[in-house]
């Protein structure tokens, strides 16, 4: 079977505008998925095209495996990028150009990159062991109502079988100085993710003229809670995915690590150097306020003020958290979810992950692969509800000095030619044999 150029692939999959602008308004993922559900199709995997909404595509697969015994493996990426500024770029940021050595344009890193590895696997003439369902999917930059939580409401036989899924945010090469001078290759691969509440804090009190005492105060009862919540410092929480990351990156790097109490923690987050980047978001929860409304002139004091606070929780404190969180409001004010997407675990001592790292040392014998917890999301939240294991596995090897989180999202968003070629060995090595 000829061979199917990747960066060719990634290079296409940008030129489709999939901007998510949020809110359901949206470029729409239609034209991408009928590129990849012909693409599939032409390399004799039969695909569907689901969606709701206009335009809003997703695309499902199923790939047999040769042992029907074995739990069939998830293998999800969204198609939906956020909003790139063209006048922001040194390339226009749809172009999909190759320079430098690098893929640019919006979605390189997040995630067409990953899907592109996926179809070039495919064509690759993959024969798993075990059935794989490949899911590409809109509206992930969102809220996930067009794309998977859709998917995993509407559609979820689709997915019977999947013990196990995986997706972006992983796998990727870290580059960390070790104690001794040493430069070591970190793979993390994430096992966890926070959760997500985003609440909408209000504040009720009594309207009045601006010039006149008020004890009643909304406004002034709303900032009071937003001070006590920003000043609040929660305390360190070890999940099972961050204590083997403090403690297996330690050991890499010959860093002595300490976590008998939460200054001994963050001293050990500190040792770490860049490594502890990948860990200072997630050895706590967070309580962000982010955004305020209130009054409509400014001699009336309204009777009513609102605020938004961004939460992100940690597995197994979300009952402590909001349990803290309602005694800090203080009088008049109370809370009420925007929306709530539940913390991730899945197993760190797995055979998941032995595979995943046995393919990344298949390509590079030298690298030390990790556990490590998102602090942010992803559509793992939504497959993890039909009881998967969800792991952040998009491989790719890194030249050292790449921003590589800064690219998500960011200007001038770009991913190297040969890692993404690594990804691709590594990727199907894994999908192959796991």
């Amino acid at each position: 079977m000829a061979e199917v150029d990747v960066v060719s692939l990634c290079s296409d999959l940008i030129r489709f505008d999939t901007t998510n602008y949020g809110g359901g308004e949206a470029a729409g993922e239609r034209l991408a998925a009928e590129y990849v559900a012909e693409f599939l199709d032409r390399h004799g995997v039969p695909a569907r095209i689901l969606e709701t909404g206009i335009q809003r595509s997703n695309v499902v697969a199923r790939i047999p495996g040769t042992d029907p015994s074995l739990p069939a493996l998830l293998v999800q990426g969204h198609l939906d990028v956020v909003p790139a500024r063209a006048a922001d770029w040194s390339v226009p940021p749809f172009s999909g150009e190759v320079r430098d050595g690098f893929v640019w344009g919006r979605g390189a890193v997040d995630m067409k990159d990953f899907c592109a590895m996926v179809l070039a696997a495919v064509a690759s003439g993959l024969r798993p062991r075990r059935d794989l369902v490949l899911a590409f999917v809109a509206d992930e930059e969102d809220r996930g109502d067009y794309g998977a939580h859709w998917l995993v409401k509407e559609h979820a036989d689709l997915f019977e079988g999947c013990a196990a899924a995986i997706s972006e945010s992983g796998g990727y090469t870290y580059h960390v100085p070790a104690a001794d001078g040493r430069k070591v290759r970190l793979y993390p691969v994430a096992t966890a993710e926070r959760g997500t509440a985003h609440l909408r804090l209000t504040a009720s009190g009594r309207a009045g003229h601006g010039s006149r005492p008020n004890a009643e105060n909304a406004v002034v009862r709303l900032v009071g809670a937003l001070q006590r919540i920003a000043d609040h410092r929660w305390p360190v929480s070890l999940t099972p995915t961050v204590r083997a990351f403090l403690e297996q990156t330690g050991a890499a790097l010959g860093v002595p690590v300490d976590l008998s109490s939460g200054e001994a923690v963050d001293e050990t987050v500190a040792r770490l150097g860049t490594a502890g980047a990948l860990v200072v978001p997630t050895v706590r929860n967070s309580t962000t306020p982010t955004m305020l409304d209130a009054g409509y002139k400014v001699n009336v004091i309204p009777s009513t003020a609102t605020a938004q606070v961004d939460v992100r929780v940690l597995p197994g404190t979300e009952d402590d958290l909001f349990a803290v969180l309602d005694s800090l409001l203080g009088e008049g004010v109370t809370r009420e979810f925007v929306a709530h997407q539940p913390p991730v675990q899945a197993p760190v001592d797995s055979p998941w992950f032995a595979a995943m790292a046995g393919a990344l040392r298949a390509e590079d014998p030298e690298a030390v692969v990790v556990p490590y917890c998102m602090g942010g999301g992803t559509d793992a939240k939504a497959f993890t509800q039909l009881g998967m294991a969800c792991y952040g596995f998009a491989p790719l090897a890194l030249p050292e000095g790449f921003p590589y989180r800064a690219m998500a999202h960011g200007v001038d968003e770009r991913v190297p030619v040969d890692g993404l070629r690594f990804g691709t060995r590594v990727l199907t090595r894994f999908l192959q044999d796991c």
